[in-house]
């Protein structure tokens, strides 16, 4: 069999189009990616779905969606509960450890028992990002604090309880995004923070979850590392950083390739994620143009990239078996006494 194509692509809207189904059919993406304008109601967001898989012929490809709670949730009430944000959870932390750890456990158990229901099987959560006073709040509240522990701890709570539900995280946005002072969406922040303060500051979550199957690079600038290129399409900050200093040696997803912090088009963005060092290159938005675009740089999965999305299909799986009701009276009651 043909492996799968290092990209993950989303789709245009609720339903796929004849071209989306040809164009994934043939290109092979090792997953796919879902959006607020994927999602109408639930037995739509359960066909689809299935269609993405089905347009490829593997029913355990991975489907992503980011649902954290608070400002970045894709599927919304009245579908699913309108959960809060990593801010939230981290004040419980600061007013009783144990709580705001086991809240958010249960949190992302909660999601997991949402998610799965739905057929999507990762969740891009933990976002394991400390920002520091007067950054760009393209971050802000979906941090769970300003301390590089307590950011550790909620982000390891949080991964362990996807996990718990059979679905797997992704840690973002290594190796950091919580210095930057503009929203890498729109522009292209720059760092320039030394590697000392980094490696004191920044860096903690993602070295104390380094053995995590998955994270999400940063489109940032770190200039102690590399002066010229962010870290998503820079072989120095992944070498050194990412795979040396941190330690991580799982599956590293771009962020997406349609944010204009990248510069280029998007062929020549999705050529410079790959030539960096990524493993995967992500685009979001469901454009056909740049996703033909995006699979003609794309290339097949081979060498430490396949052993990596072979280590995360092994790693799926049904779930524990928990009373969903208990963990949603849990979590409720938790938050009522914060």
């Amino acid at each position: 069999m043909t492996e799968s194509k290092a990209m993950i692509l989303g789709s245009s809207g609720p339903t796929l189009t004849a071209d989306e189904i040809a164009l994934y059919r043939d290109e092979r993406p090792w997953g796919f990616i879902l959006f607020a304008r994927n999602c109408v109601e639930p037995q739509q967001i359960t066909d689809l779905v299935a269609a993405m898989r089905d347009s490829i012929g593997r029913p355990d490809a991975p489907v992503l969606i980011d649902q954290e709670g608070g400002r970045v949730q894709r599927i919304r009430p009245p579908m699913l509960e309108k959960y809060p944000s990593a801010a939230v959870l981290g004040e419980l932390y600061r007013q009783d450890r144990e709580k705001g750890l086991r809240a958010a456990w249960l949190m992302s158990r909660l999601h997991a028992f949402d998610l799965m229901k739905f057929g999507i099987n990762v969740d891009c959560l933990p976002v394991l990002d400390v920002p520091i006073e007067g950054a760009s709040n393209v971050i802000g509240d979906r941090a769970y604090g300003f301390d590089p522990k307590a950011v550790s701890e909620m982000g390891k709570a949080a991964a362990e309880g996807l996990k718990a539900g059979g679905m797997l995280p992704i840690m973002k946005h290594m190796p950091g995004h919580g210095r930057g002072m503009a929203d890498s969406h729109h522009e292209l922040p720059v760092v320039t923070a030394s590697r000392a303060e980094l490696e004191a500051h920044d860096f903690v979550p993602f070295v104390a979850m380094n053995d995590e199957l998955m994270a999400m690079s940063a489109h940032i600038v770190f200039t102690a590392i590399d002066k010229n290129d962010p870290a998503t399409i820079s072989s120095k900050v992944i070498d050194e950083i990412i795979r040396g200093h941190i330690g991580f040696d799982g599956l590293l997803v771009s962020d997406d390739t349609s944010m204009n912090a990248l510069k280029g088009t998007i062929g020549e963005r999705a050529a410079r994620i790959v030539g960096g060092g990524c493993d995967i290159v992500l685009h979001c938005n469901g454009l056909m143009d740049e996703m033909k675009a995006v699979v003609k740089e794309a290339i097949p999965l081979a060498g430490d990239a396949l052993r990596r999305t072979r280590a995360v299909e092994a790693a799926f799986g049904p779930g524990d078996g928990a009373d969903e009701a208990a963990i949603r009276n849990e979590f409720h009651g938790l938050l009522a006494t914060s």
